[in-house]
């Protein structure tokens, strides 16, 4: 190890030394969950909320709620859990291309109003997309939900079926736009940004929050995202 690094080991480890001897030796009370059974709905877990847009066979557009979501690189992927028995799966997969939006804290019922169930066998049609405002893409053929506050133009990289009846959907995002008031900047504080465009965090199963104050994370000094050499 590098002097800077011995350094830094040894604060947290005087740090985890000077805890009381209750909070060294103290082994938690867990409860231990059925992995034969889903998880998901046993606890909460924090995530982004955002509303991926899709291109029906007919032309009209869909938009449906997801909250597996994330970041797939720190170059420009996104990616999202779906089911090929959505329609959002069979629209990206035969157009290729996807919308995301991701709403303002007061755009809540907005969002909760696209994942209506879709009414008529026949036409297969979702009643409640009439009642959402959108705006168009510029580069991919697809729709926006309007006074979002984030919003992603993305080019299907690939799906990744076999996830139980899931299956990852990711795709490269060729563009971006955002709020004034949500983009960081040298001349802005970060927590003055998320107290001015206040983020949507949904907490599954079945909770959303509104996060305005945040603090800084304690990266060790040094710490890089980065590979050294």
């Amino acid at each position: 190890l590098s002097a800077h690094c011995r350094d830094t080991s040894l604060e947290l480890l005087e740090g985890r030394m000077n805890a009381p001897a209750s909070a060294q030796n103290e082994s938690p009370k867990l409860v231990t969950l059925d992995v034969d059974f889903p998880l998901w709905d046993r606890f909460f877990m924090v995530a982004p909320l955002v509303v991926i847009g899709s291109k029906e066979p007919d032309g009209s557009f869909d938009l449906a709620p997801k909250h597996m979501v994330a970041p797939l690189s720190w170059e420009n992927y996104f990616g999202f859990v779906c089911t090929p028995a959505h329609a959002t799966y069979r629209n990206i997969q035969r157009e290729g291309v996807f919308t995301v939006s991701f709403p303002k804290a007061d755009q809540v019922v907005l969002t909760s109003l696209s994942a209506a169930p879709r009414c008529d066998a026949e036409t297969n049609e979702k009643p409640s997309l009439s009642a959402l405002p959108t705006i168009r893409a510029e580069k991919v053929d697809g729709v926006f939900l309007q006074d979002a506050s984030l919003f992603f133009e993305c080019e299907l990289h690939s799906i990744v079926d076999g996830f139980g009846i899931n299956s990852l959907i990711a795709g490269r995002i060729v563009a971006a736009h955002v709020v004034p008031e949500a983009l960081r900047s040298e001349d802005k504080d970060d927590q003055d940004v998320i107290r001015q465009a206040p983020l949507l965090a949904y907490l599954a199963p079945g909770r959303f929050t509104e996060i305005q104050e945040s603090s800084s994370f304690p990266f060790p000094a040094g710490f890089s995202r980065e590979p050294k050499e």
